[in-house]
């Protein structure tokens, strides 16, 4: 997803995104709606919360990370 996608989420949830990289947007967003602030931390690359819409750009970010 896009940050621009990703901030206009934030704005309707009334959270500032400033300067906030892309992780600790949707930290932001994820602790907002009541979830873990788990993007980005997949363990082994793998996610068992196969509803979450983060998931699609949290998987890459977590295998380039292990890199």
């Amino acid at each position: 997803m896009k940050m621009v996608d990703i901030r206009d989420i934030a704005k309707k949830m009334g959270i500032k995104s400033g300067r906030l990289n892309k992780t600790k947007l949707i930290h932001a967003i994820q602790l907002n709606e009541g979830n873990f602030d788990c993007f980005g931390t997949a363990g082994q690359g793998e996610c068992d919360q196969s509803v979450c819409q983060w998931r699609e750009d949290c998987i890459p970010v977590v295998k380039k990370k292990r890199g």
